[in-house]
């Protein structure tokens, strides 16, 4: 067996594995979307990523890729190879058929089908493995799969975009355009990424939004649209209904709505369910964990200012997109996040900036809670 690479070889050739893991994003969910590279004399001789819709796995890909010279290779992977019999065999049986000497994860799988027997077929077959190779990286990368499995719900991602002084739009509603062009782009890039996208009725009213991805080559990674409509007011004449064909909308209403305007909606090809209401919306744990049990690993908040604002006060947001433009729309302006009822500065929701950098004339934060 070859001589293990140092440190920075490892996380050179899984940086490069974690590239390719990003290209499924938005496409393989349920599943996490996993890269692989096969590196044999400092070569590399295969790689690979998850396929839209699941299958095939990175490893399959990779190791397809490259055929015999995988014998003796080095296999990095952005996640623990699976374990379990699906509608392929598993990874790990497939790596170590393939005769790789050595295996190296970024991450634990917490799936309790793989859960460290991805990496025991390996061990018990005499396969060198190494985890933890740019692990905050494939945590990043990966947090909407881990999310639902380690939480039972999607991560939430909320996206704003506004004014030096905190306001998304004008009085009267206007909005096109606070932020410029690469800060538009960006917002299509994330819905590209995202499994599914959630608004409330405040803006489907106000805006009949398409909710889809209008980038250049990439307009078939549109997000499914998750619309939060209590009382179900949802019309039949909204796109998004007239559209439902070509992506369904999930519409997650509350236990009293009519049930037969909800048949109605089903017809024209509207996903429906009833989900509990808090106060006078729907509630938004109930409402996440109904996402989670379709698979939805990533979600994209792009709702008004009620909406983040119940999203932070119930502790659901795991990171904040802020596009900040370089205008000023006063008090009079309708703000980014809605009223929270604070009495005391110390129970305001926090965040953490861990990432900044400029999009054309304006900037983007990236922002984590704290705690």
């Amino acid at each position: 067996m070859p001589n293990a690479p140092d440190p920075e070889t490892d996380r050179r050739w899984m940086r490069l594995a974690l590239t390719l893991a990003r290209r499924g994003l938005g496409r393989v969910a349920p599943n996490p979307s996993v890269g692989c590279v096969v590196v044999k004399d400092g070569r590399v001789v295969g790689r690979g990523w998850t396929r839209p819709g699941g299958r095939p796995h990175a490893e399959r890909v990779a190791l397809d890729a490259a055929g015999p010279a995988a014998r003796g290779a080095t296999a990095y992977v952005t996640l623990e190879p699976c374990a379990h019999h699906g509608r392929t065999p598993p990874c790990a049986e497939g790596l170590r058929e393939a005769g790789l000497a050595r295996v190296v994860a970024a991450i634990r799988d917490p799936d309790p089908r793989v859960d460290g027997k991805g990496f025991a077929i390996l061990r018990e077959a005499g396969v060198d493995v190494a985890a933890g190779v740019c692990a905050a990286e494939a945590e990043a990368l990966n947090a909407g799969f881990l999310s639902l499995h380690r939480r039972g719900r999607p991560w939430l991602t909320l996206k704003m975009a506004g004014s030096l002084d905190g306001r998304i739009a004008t009085a009267s509603g206007e909005s096109r355009w606070i932020s410029d062009e690469p800060a538009r782009d960006w917002a299509h890039l994330l819905r590209a990424e995202a499994d599914a996208i959630l608004v409330g009725m405040g803006t489907v009213r106000a805006d009949d939004p398409r909710l889809d991805c209008r980038l250049p080559g990439l307009e078939n990674r549109s997000p499914r649209p998750v619309l939060l409509d209590p009382r179900l007011t949802l019309s039949e004449e909204t796109g998004l209904v007239r559209r439902a064909a070509e992506r369904p909308p999930l519409l997650l209403h509350g236990p009293e709505a009519d049930p037969a305007r909800a048949d109605a909606l089903r017809a024209l090809g509207v996903e429906a369910e009833a989900v509990p209401l808090d106060g006078a919306g729907v509630d938004l744990a109930a409402a996440l964990a109904a996402m989670g049990r379709r698979g939805i690993t990533r979600v994209l908040c792009e709702g008004g200012g009620r909406l983040a604002a119940a999203l932070l006060a119930g502790g659901h947001v795991d990171e904040v997109h802020w596009a900040t433009a370089g205008v000023a729309l006063g008090a009079e302006g309708r703000p980014a996040v809605g009223p929270l009822a604070l009495d005391r500065l110390a129970d305001a929701p926090r965040m953490d900036l861990t990432a900044t950098r400029r999009l054309g004339p304006d900037v983007l934060s990236l922002w984590r809670p704290l705690g």
